[in-house]
């Protein structure tokens, strides 16, 4: 770089120089920016889509311009990679940048301003200036076309920047995940869900009682339990199901459980004894009522 045709006094050239040899000392694997050798006020960069979102595995290009009063006054932003957030080749709105000064700190770099743009890539815009919309599916399309190849912008000197900062990237930042399911896991998806179609139809026929159209196969037949009448005792047994025949193709016989109801002569029985001591308690307690109220004698006499 030709440092000795700025004058190194001025705050700003001084800032700069710093921040450059900052940068080439201490290096990042989710950014990279350098300055154009004929103007050390115009940057180029790229950053790494963030991890865990659509951007992951991108690698995006664009331009940040230095005010002459840097740092005390914030750059301009500019992307060249299309990415599905923000506009190229138009200067973005944050609140890093030239659109919102007052937020704008001295001490911040273009590191800061950097790692603060990886940040808002997975944000949502609300409307900002040079902010787009993209689906997600859409975005990580564009995040695997960003690895291909650099993109073509300015003259020479900044292309060849452009493409050197493309090939570090490339070495650093990892593939875009694969999230489509791949044509195994779909057929194995379909042919699960035929086999619970299946099964549910086999339980539907099970519940029903009634076997399944195929002569060949053997069905599994649950015993019904009939309802019993009002005065009996029931004690049904626990419905089973079927064990399956040995030989193929053969019917089975639903058995019927057995139930034990009682029965009607021994009711009779019980209800003329219980009639018939009624009846003699009854008795008793007249006799007793007659004999003290002087009734019994006049009884006793006559018969």
């Amino acid at each position: 770089m030709a440092e000795d045709k700025y004058n190194r006094k001025n705050p700003a050239v001084k800032r700069i120089l710093q921040e450059v040899k900052e940068m080439q000392s201490n290096p990042s694997d989710d950014f990279m920016s350098l300055p154009l050798e004929e103007n050390i006020f115009d940057w180029q960069f790229a950053i790494r889509g963030p991890r865990d979102t659509e951007f992951e595995g991108g690698i995006y290009h664009g331009r940040i311009q230095l005010p002459a009063e840097y740092p005390f006054k914030p750059p301009s932003f500019m992307l060249l990679t299309p990415n599905g957030r923000f506009e190229t080749q138009t200067k973005i709105c944050l609140s890093i940048s030239n659109h919102h000064p007052e937020h704008w700190q001295p001490s911040w770099s273009v590191r800061t301003a950097l790692v603060a743009l990886i940040a808002f890539m997975p944000t949502h815009p609300n409307g900002a200036l040079g902010s787009l919309e993209y689906k997600k599916e859409e975005r990580r399309t564009l995040a695997v076309k960003s690895r291909e190849t650099a993109p073509r912008f300015g003259t020479p000197e900044r292309q060849k920047i452009i493409d050197e900062i493309h090939e570090y990237m490339l070495s650093k930042a990892p593939p875009v995940p694969e999230i489509n399911p791949s044509p195994a896991s779909e057929e194995h998806s379909s042919s699960r869900e035929g086999e619970i179609d299946g099964s549910s139809q086999n339980a539907g026929a099970r519940v029903t009682g009634e076997e399944l159209p195929n002569p060949a196969a053997d069905d599994r037949i649950v015993e019904e339990v009939q309802e019993a009448p009002l005065n009996a005792n029931p004690t049904p047994e626990i419905p089973r199901v079927l064990n399956e025949a040995p030989s193929g193709g053969s019917s089975r016989v639903v058995q019927r459980p057995e139930m034990k109801v009682q029965k009607p002569t021994e009711d009779r029985l019980f209800t003329l004894a219980a009639v018939g001591l009624t009846i003699a308690i009854l008795v008793l307690l007249l006799k007793k009522f007659m004999k003290s109220s002087g009734h019994g004698a006049v009884f006793m006499d006559e018969s």
